[in-house]
């Protein structure tokens, strides 16, 4: 199978990202935070790979780019000067509005999601499998039982994007059982 997605779009993408989150670590690590973003624009590549018919540069450049608003000094008008509205359209719906109650920021974050293209759920599937890892240790079993309802809620809402990426989560959320006690 042949990729439609340019890998100069995404080297640019990759160094955008690399230098607005330069010095973040993942969470309780010190790894460097573009590896998550590495982990997601894989997910999204290896779907890609399986599913045909899809802006699969739309999809790459959201992956690498869906924490620049919101983690980051990156505006939505830097990403649209930088990547066109679509992508920074994307990245905007992928930023959780952290002015709502934290209650409210992922049903609202779905519902914007929801009013993109494919694409872009495709994202949210991929981030959240790629966050699906051992949690940190300082996690109570409150935040990791919510963590993996809201994985649930995720894969219920957008696994229709992507049936290889729903397939995936809902193997990560079947595992992450296993973290609560």
């Amino acid at each position: 199978m042949s990729n439609n997605w340019s890998q100069d779009v995404y080297i640019k993408a990759y160094k955008f990202a690399a230098i607005a989150h330069l010095g973040q670590k993942v969470t309780g690590t010190e790894i460097p935070y573009i590896q998550h973003l590495s982990f997601v624009s894989m997910e999204i590549i290896a779907a890609l790979n399986v599913e045909q018919e899809r802006d699969e540069n739309l999809a790459v450049q959201c992956a690498i780019l869906h924490d620049v608003i919101e983690d980051t000094s990156v505006t939505f008008d830097q990403v649209k000067t930088e990547f066109g509205l679509p992508v920074a359209d994307g990245v905007l719906a992928l930023t959780k509005d952290e002015s709502l109650a934290k209650n409210l920021q992922i049903s609202d974050s779905l519902r914007r999601i929801k009013e993109q293209p494919a694409e872009i759920w495709m994202v949210k599937l991929a981030d959240r499998i790629s966050n699906l890892q051992p949690p940190p240790q300082h996690w109570t079993q409150a935040k990791i039982t919510r963590y993996r309802e809201d994985a649930i809620e995720i894969y219920e809402t957008l696994k229709e994007a992507s049936p290889f990426l729903a397939e995936r989560l809902a193997s990560k959320i079947e595992n992450y059982k296993g973290f609560i006690k």
